[in-house]
C-alpha cells in the first residue's frame, strides 16, 4: 500500500481510497451474490396454492346447456301430450311431465358433471315445464283453429255427448259451441290451466332428480 497518492495527499495505514481525490489505492474486492437455490419442479404445491374448483353456472335461460336439454325433454313431452293414448292417457301425461323435469336433472347431470342443488333442480324442471307448455299451446291452437272455424269441433263434441249420454245437444247448446268467441275464451282458460299444470309438475320432478342426484355443487369426480 503507497504511503501518497499521486495527488500527493499522505494516506492513513490500510487506506482505500484517498481521502483528497477518492482514487482507489487498491483492488475492491467484489463479493459475487450468492446463487439462488435450485427448485424442483417436480415437487407438488402445497394445497393452498392449488386452483380452487370451477363454479357451477347457474341454470338459467342464460345457460345454453340448460336450455337445450329442458327443449329436449319439452318436445318429447309436448308429442305425447298430442297423442295421449301413447302415454296412457290423462294420469299418463301428468306422470310423464314429473318424469321431463326429472330426466332434464339428469341429462344435466351427465352432460356438464355437476350435481344440481334443490334450487337449481327446481330452476332446471321450470324451464323444461315453461318450454314444454309453450309448444304444447302452439301445437293446440294450430289444431284447433281449423276446426273451430269449421264447424268440426262442436259437431265432435256433439257426437261425443251423444255416445255419452245417450241423448243429443240442445239447439241452444250446439249454438253456444258454435260461438267462436266462447270457444276462443274457453281455449285460453284450457290453455293457462294446461300452462301451470305442466310447470307444475315438471318443477317438481326437477327437485325431486336434484334430491336424489344433487346434494354438491362442485364438479364430478
Amino acid at each position: 500500500m503507497p504511503e501518497y497518492c499521486t495527488c500527493g495527499a499522505q494516506l492513513p495505514p490500510d487506506a482505500r481510497f484517498c481521502h483528497r481525490c477518492g482514487k482507489p489505492q487498491g483492488e475492491e474486492i467484489v463479493n459475487e451474490p450468492a446463487e439462488p437455490p435450485v427448485v424442483n419442479a417436480m415437487v407438488t404445491p402445497p394445497l393452498d396454492a392449488a386452483a380452487p374448483p370451477a363454479t357451477p353456472p347457474r341454470v338459467n335461460f342464460h345457460n345454453a346447456t340448460a336450455v337445450r336439454i329442458g327443449l329436449l325433454m319439452a318436445g318429447a313431452g309436448s308429442l305425447l301430450s298430442a297423442f295421449p293414448a301413447m302415454a296412457g292417457g290423462l294420469l299418463g301425461l301428468a306422470l310423464w311431465w314429473v318424469c321431463a323435469g326429472f330426466l332434464s336433472v339428469y341429462l344435466y347431470r351427465r352432460r356438464t358433471g355437476y350435481r344440481l342443488t334443490v334450487d337449481n333442480g327446481l330452476r332446471m324442471g321450470w324451464i323444461t315445464g315453461l318450454l314444454g307448455s309453450t309448444i304444447t299451446a302452439v301445437v293446440f291452437t294450430a289444431i284447433m283453429v281449423p276446426l273451430i272455424r269449421g264447424g268440426s269441433l262442436a259437431r265432435l263434441y256433439a257426437d261425443q255427448f251423444h255416445k255419452m249420454y245417450g241423448s243429443d245437444l240442445t239447439a241452444q247448446q250446439m249454438k253456444i259451441l258454435e260461438d267462436p268467441n266462447t270457444l276462443g275464451i274457453a281455449i285460453v282458460f284450457g290453455l293457462l290451466f294446461s300452462f301451470l299444470i305442466i310447470t307444475f309438475l315438471s318443477t317438481a320432478g326437477g327437485a325431486l332428480g336434484a334430491k336424489m342426484f344433487g346434494g354438491v355443487t362442485g364438479p364430478r369426480s
